[in-house]
């Protein structure tokens, strides 16, 4: 996605080796490992007072420090999730060498790779408009909290792609793929296929226990943990619940527009967007109207979110998303977009545009020539169009919601204005996301 200068970092992480090296003392001193903030006595997490000149690693506007969030958050996120995930290396590395070489390096890996990172972008400017302030001694917890969600997404990713059989994810192998290799490549016992699944199963487990643990170190204060606790047990639960809904619909047939967009809701919608902000406002301990308006805001562009992914998932340049275009069609995922092109054939007597997406929903070995098709279907039958109008409308009632916050048209630079300019990026105004997309067929 195309980044202007004045919005907030969402640019793919910098890929890392699978193998961690301890991060030096000299990287430590210079803020790349992000400790957390120790407690203080009142349970508060804080910053230690400044001596003369910058303190490296300070999250203060005065200081020397390359991660100010406000600026560069993905820098900000990586150095938290560089300093976590080397000592957590190191903590499996004394279990055992092959639980860390196998699995352990393999999540660092993935996590490292990339991704957005939308997740903690969201709950940080969710965290400022509700009134966080980056010199506060509460910032640098709250952006543990924020990577904590580059976990759950991990975890998310990891079981997603086991599921669904996709063979790659982020531009390599997909966990359960990689795994499986490495079965065949060391020749051991048994089936390849189960051994990879079970592995990489584990290896989704291992990133939501890291993300738990990490969130609750995070949390600056107990009265914080307090407001969070709720909101971050409901969106696990809630992820849960979407991706078993996205499986069933999978196995019951054609989907219906409003049972598709329940499960994008779910699925990712509230843990992409509505749930990050939320956490965010409830760090910030932000009173009733701003929750309700970034909420509201959140749930506009969460939903707009996971369409946007499935028009990418079919009309998807490989190169720019990471992953094979036509998946969800040969997985038979029930998305919003084929419902909505199933309902539109009935509705318009278009028996053989029908057929074509009945056959084509779940077949396996579909060709990149019928997938030509199935495009040529989606546009002609108005589906394609139909969900970038249904895209546009959330956009709308995701920016009018930030209007009473203060943005769009709030002062230069305020948290809702940052806020409104990353549901812009988020959702697709930015020309390199419209790139990534195949222009329609005629």
């Amino acid at each position: 996605m195309r980044q202007q200068a004045a919005e907030p970092a969402v640019v793919p992480a910098t890929s890392a080796p699978a193998r961690p090296a301890p991060v030096p003392p000299e990287q430590e001193r210079n803020g790349r490992s992000a400790p957390l903030p120790p407690r203080l006595p009142d349970g508060t997490r804080g910053i230690p007072p400044r001596g003369p000149g910058p303190r490296a690693g300070s999250l203060r506007p005065d200081s020397d420090s390359d991660h100010d969030p406000d600026h560069d958050l993905a820098s900000a996120v990586e150095a938290v999730l560089d300093g976590y995930l080397t000592l957590r290396r190191e903590e499996a590395a004394r279990i055992s060498d092959r639980f860390t070489a196998d699995i352990a390096d393999r999540l660092i890996d993935l996590v490292r790779r990339g991704g957005k990172r939308l997740r903690p972008a969201f709950l940080w400017w969710g965290w400022r408009t509700g009134g966080g302030r980056p010199g506060d001694g509460d910032a640098e917890a709250v952006l543990h909290a924020a990577a904590a969600l580059e976990l759950v997404q991990a975890c998310a990713l990891v079981h997603d792609d086991l599921m669904d059989g996709s063979p790659l994810r982020r531009g390599a192998p997909a966990a359960h793929v990689a795994l499986a290799g490495l079965h065949r490549a060391a020749g051991l016992d048994g089936d390849p296929a189960a051994f990879g699944a079970s592995a990489a199963l584990l290896a989704g487990d291992l990133a939501l226990v890291w993300a738990d643990d990490l969130w609750d170190e995070a949390s600056p204060s107990p009265e914080a943990r307090r407001r969070t606790r709720p909101v971050w047990r409901a969106m696990r639960t809630e992820m849960v619940a979407g991706q078993y809904l996205d499986l069933h619909g999978q196995a019951s047939g054609a989907p219906s527009p409003s049972s598709a967009l329940r499960v994008a809701r779910l699925k990712s919608g509230l843990y992409t967007v509505e749930r990050p902000l939320h956490l965010g406002a409830a760090l910030a301990d932000a009173g009733p109207r701003t929750t309700a308006a970034l909420r509201r805001a959140g749930r506009c562009a969460g939903i707009a979110f996971q369409l946007r992914d499935d028009l990418l998932g079919v009309f998807g340049d490989p190169d720019r998303t990471g992953k094979p275009a036509g998946e969800d069609v040969r997985r038979g995922k029930p998305t919003y977009l084929m419902a909505v092109a199933l309902r539109l054939a009935r509705g318009r007597g278009r028996r053989a545009a029908r057929d074509l997406l009945d056959r084509a929903l779940g077949d396996p070995v579909l060709s990149a020539g019928e997938l030509e098709r199935i495009r040529a279907a989606l546009t002609d039958l108005g589906a394609r169009a139909a969900v970038e109008r249904h895209i546009a409308e959330l956009t709308d009632g995701a920016l009018a919601a930030l209007e009473e916050l203060g943005g769009p048209a709030g002062p230069d630079g305020s948290p809702a204005r940052r806020l409104a300019a990353l549901v812009r990026t988020a959702l697709g105004d930015a020309a390199g996301s419209r790139r990534a997309l195949h222009a329609p067929t005629r």
